[in-house]
């Protein structure tokens, strides 16, 4: 690997002059380019459409040349439904295309799910389609589990217990029964 081998780097100041110079050179382009286009439209606009001569005509004539003027124009506005719908059509392919392209990459941000109550019913109708006609009880095939009944304390009233437990009898039965 030798030095001549390397790529010249240019200084800061050449890099500049030479941006400079692409640019200048690239807005002449861009404004001959905007000429062209400009000549262009006159000239296809002067093809297509040729200047009209209103100048000694009858009411008839006129009449007539107003009718062939608006199915011309119906004419042009189907053409321009057309294309409109096909350039929909064409950005909409390109928009699926990118989308897969976007997934097959792997960077996919996945929606936040929202979280939907819905009957179990509702929910094989949606799986299964029309096919269910009947409601599925799932509680009828799960397995029934005894629970056993933990002890609960008997609650009483708290007014007829005071008197009881008042005095050092009451404090002894609350010991006792602590151990």
């Amino acid at each position: 690997y030798s030095l001549s081998q390397r790529k010249r780097k240019f200084a800061a100041t050449r890099r500049l002059l030479l941006k400079t110079k692409l640019l200048k050179v690239a807005t002449v382009m861009f404004e001959e380019e905007k000429e062209q286009k400009k000549l262009m439209r006159e000239s296809t606009l002067r093809e297509r459409v040729p200047p009209l001569q209103l100048s000694g005509l009858s009411l008839q004539d006129l009449q007539a040349l107003c009718r062939e003027l608006h199915q011309k124009l119906d004419v042009v506005d189907e053409e321009r439904y057309d294309t409109e719908v096909k350039v929909a059509k064409n950005n909409k392919e390109i928009e699926n295309l990118s989308q897969k392209i976007f997934e097959l990459k792997g960077k996919m941000k996945r929606p936040a799910l929202k979280r939907v109550k819905i009957s179990a019913d509702a929910m094989l109708g949606a799986l299964l389609g029309a096919r269910v006609k009947e409601s599925v009880d799932f509680k009828a095939n799960l397995k029934t589990v005894k629970k056993e009944e933990e002890k609960k304390e008997e609650v009483t009233d708290w007014r007829k217990n005071v008197e009881a437990m008042s005095g050092m009898e009451g404090r002894k039965k609350l010991f006792d029964a602590g151990q």
